[in-house]
């Protein structure tokens, strides 16, 4: 019971280390859709992530579905 009692702390010790270590914290996050009078759909999306080693990381993804006539 004890080597049971052991190997369960010893593995939530483990699964919280991740965690603490490699994750990106994000600072803004943003998201904008807009539909046209022709029935154009553009989605906007905005992400600022702080990385582990202190670098500022922004991404932008535009998206532009033009229907089929």
């Amino acid at each position: 019971m004890n080597r049971l009692m052991l190997s369960a702390c010893l593995l939530l010790a483990f699964a919280g280390t991740p965690v603490i270590v490699g994750c990106d914290e994000t600072h803004e996050h943003s998201k904008t859709t807009d539909v046209k009078d022709d029935g154009t759909v553009v989605k906007k999306e905005s992400k600022t992530t702080e990385n582990t080693d202190g670098t500022v990381t922004k991404t932008e993804k535009k998206d532009v579905d033009k229907p089929s006539h």
